[in-house]
């Protein structure tokens, strides 16, 4: 997850006083045990377009018991895992959710929840913040008409806008999700002020990761264009928050390549605080998919994250979580865990490769079947990332005209 409300206010302060806040070093704060994005079903009752499980609404065999869980969580805690978050499928189909819930918070484990949204009425509103949850996040992939032809289920926008007022009113700490291609990028304004009007405190924009439905769907992905002016309105938006003192959080998630597009835009801006800014960034580090996000799913697979379901790394009902995690027998997860990680074409030879981490790599193996090339929904062009334009390209498709990349392929999932 990049938080571009976060750097922002930094460059914010650094302009008010006259100095920026003292930078930090690479990897410090960086939790012990990584984030956990747990799939508790794959069960849903929905079947949207762009859904990396492929769910649908029936059981599901085989997946883990309310114990099962319970014996993971334990391990969990032993590892230091900063935050768990629930997801599905649609999580509120397990009848044991808020027991599981309840076991995270005998466990001292902060929680999310990541759901449809279309489950909750105001008895399980209720449920949902007497649980505990630090934060609930309900994806919209554009107003009525376009979500519910997304959701494939009318009526679907209508319930999920009324379950963020409904947390929203209970105090609970919420997120709106979207995931923009070019069927629904003319709804993208229209969200971010639906954000501030409901009182929403969280936008988070996603980026297409090729998985599941998002993988089937992804000639209908927007272009790189659309990308970057989606992600400059972003900054637009945060930049405007602050500056007005609004208690406002913006993030993007699945394209590193933010990053340095955000670097690139305070320094057209604010050139003097582009250098500290930049070792802001390079701490952060990009890409965490194997080394600060996990991901297990409804059978007890761990993942090196969500997208990457046709990978797996052990079961934690044969081995504990912590034991599969630092394994790097896997040549993959030795690979995500190497610093630099050994990516080739433009990542590379990128000059920001050092703030990115290479992108993401589930995308550049599913067009070309190798986890190191470089990652086609880049969106910098070849100048901003020092890259030679006139090359033999090493893969299909690193010709001057790439794929475009556009979307999440899981809206429900949260990161």
């Amino acid at each position: 997850m990049f938080r571009i409300s976060q750097y922002l206010r930094e460059v914010h302060e650094a302009e008010r006083v006259g100095r920026y806040p003292t930078p930090a070093r690479r990897g410090s704060g960086t939790p012990p045990g990584p984030v956990v994005i747990w799939n508790l079903t794959r069960r849903c009752n929905l079947t949207c377009r762009h859904c990396y499980a492929l769910s649908a609404d029936h059981a599901y065999p085989g997946e883990l018991s309310t114990d099962e869980i319970a014996t993971v969580m334990d391990d969990l805690r032993t590892f230091r895992v900063p935050f768990l978050i629930l997801s599905g499928g649609e999580p509120l189909l397990r009848p044991d959710l808020f027991e599981i819930a309840a076991h995270a918070r005998a466990r001292g484990l902060r929680m999310g929840l990541s759901t449809n949204g279309t489950r909750i009425d105001e008895a399980v509103a209720d449920r949902i913040a007497q649980a505990g949850f630090d934060y609930v996040g309900i994806s919209l992939d554009g107003l009525a008409a376009t979500h519910d032809r997304f959701r494939r289920q009318e009526g679907a926008f209508a319930a999920s806008l009324q379950a963020l007022r409904w947390l929203r009113d209970r105090d609970v700490k919420l997120g709106l999700r979207y995931t923009m291609t070019a069927q629904n990028a003319h709804d993208f304004p229209a969200l971010l002020a639906l954000m501030r009007d409901e009182g929403i405190e969280k936008f988070y924009f996603s980026h297409l990761n090729y998985a599941g439905r998002g993988n089937i769907h992804r000639g209908d992905d927007a272009h790189f264009s659309a990308t970057r002016e989606a992600v400059t309105r972003l900054f637009e938006a945060a930049w405007s928050a602050v500056e007005a003192g609004r208690d406002e959080e913006y993030v993007t998630g699945n394209n590193d390549a933010d990053g340095p597009f955000l670097l690139d835009w305070v320094a057209a801006r604010w050139p003097q605080w582009a250098a500290p800014l930049r070792e802001r960034l390079v701490a952060w580090g990009g890409n965490a998919s194997g080394l600060h996000v996990a991901n297990i799913d409804n059978l007890g697979q761990v993942h090196p994250d969500t997208m990457w379901w046709h990978h797996d790394l052990g079961d934690v009902r044969k081995r504990p979580f912590s034991s599969i995690w630092t394994d790097v027998s896997d040549p993959l997860m030795a690979g995500l865990k190497q610093q630099p990680r050994p990516v080739q074409g433009r990542c590379g030879a990128c000059r920001h490769l050092d703030i990115c981490g290479g992108n993401t790599r589930v995308r550049a193996h599913q067009l070309t079947g190798d986890w190191w090339a470089e990652d086609p929904g880049c969106h910098l062009l070849d100048e901003e990332v020092g890259w030679q334009t006139e090359r033999v390209p090493l893969r299909p498709f690193t010709s001057a005209k790439r794929v475009p990349v556009m979307m999440e392929s899981k809206s429900c999932e949260a990161n």
